[in-house]
């Protein structure tokens, strides 16, 4: 269907496999203009939203705001997972808006967070009632694996970027230290995001075949699957594991940043280990910081189970432009 110049925003969120575009009108995704790409079909991104353009018969967005899974610096931003790099000269050419943004995928979501339906949102740690303006920390886990703050001030919402997930791994006790050293064999430093993403999921699987002197490789998606019916105890003992070590990144995330407002985690691999966070326990290493144990209880745990939130996000942070 055809749509009105000058009237919508072009929103996309970049991923490292695919590519989702949306219009949104305000905060307000338009229905029925979601449409997904797969990045490994395009060159980069300006051929992907002129696509998009194409798809949505020639629309001519007054704004465009892309969220990246990777850093953002000075208007440009550098794929972690995948080799495109996007800035705004060329986000302008590609949609021909008169304002384009640039955010890191966290921030986008950040942006998100009072913007979504709160049928979309699973609680798995209680705590008080927050006060406004209260600090959050989303905390994404997919292909990658990131986190940031989100501050209400009076100025307006900030959402610093981040890229944690290249930080060092915790090692709590000789299993999760054989881990790191597994994980630096093949990949030479082991770093949060090589254990807590999807890849990191099939790492995990593949260390306790090496462990059991039983080697056997298996897809992300599959462990869940295995995982979910019982059918494969080693796909259970690498999601606990996996579990326990989220459950300890988040934990100390939690300490530095001091979410009062909640910590929401996002992205594909959180949404499919939601309903086992808690039976393999997420809680318990979250709150095991010794005589810090009773004060974790302050910081209520989520899943946001939308899969646009991003897009929400980048229409809502256009919107505080505008402002």
């Amino acid at each position: 269907m055809s749509h009105p110049d000058n009237t919508y925003s072009l929103v996309a969120d970049i991923g490292g496999t695919n590519t989702r575009v949306a219009l949104a009108d305000g905060r307000r995704i338009v229905d029925g203009t979601v449409r997904r790409y797969s990045n490994s079909d395009f060159p980069g991104l300006e051929s992907v939203l002129k696509r998009y353009i194409a798809d949505e018969d020639g629309v001519d967005p007054i704004a465009a705001c892309v969220a990246v899974a990777g850093p953002v610096r000075d208007g440009r931003a550098a794929m972690t997972n995948l080799d495109w790099t996007i800035d705004k000269e060329t986000l302008g050419r590609a949609t021909r808006a008169e304002t384009v943004a640039i955010l890191n995928d966290l921030q986008a979501q950040g942006h998100a967070l009072d913007h979504l339906d709160p049928a979309n949102i699973r609680s798995i740690l209680t705590g008080p009632e927050p006060k406004n303006n209260a600090a959050k920390l989303v905390v994404g886990v997919g292909t990658g694996f990131n986190a940031a703050p989100v501050f209400d001030l009076e100025s307006g919402r900030m959402v610093p970027p981040s890229e944690c997930g290249h930080a060092n791994l915790p090692i709590r006790n000789e299993m999760e230290l054989r881990l790191c050293q597994f994980v630096s064999t093949a990949h030479g430093f082991p770093a949060v995001e090589d254990v807590l993403s999807g890849r990191g999921l099939e790492r995990v699987y593949a260390f306790f075949g090496n462990e059991a002197d039983d080697p056997r490789e298996r897809a992300a998606k599959d462990i869940m699957t295995a995982c979910a019916n019982g059918s494969d105890e080693r796909a259970v003992e690498a999601a606990r594991l996996f579990t326990r070590i989220l459950g300890t990144v988040c934990g100390n995330l939690s300490l530095i940043q001091l979410p009062f407002g909640g910590v929401y985690l996002v992205g594909g691999v959180a949404r499919a280990f939601a309903p086992h966070l808690s039976t393999f326990g997420f809680g318990e290493a979250f709150r095991d910081k010794g005589r810090f144990a009773g004060f974790m209880s302050n910081f209520a745990v989520h899943v946001i189970e939308d899969d646009y939130a991003a897009l929400t996000g980048s229409a809502a942070h256009l919107v505080a432009l505008s402002n």
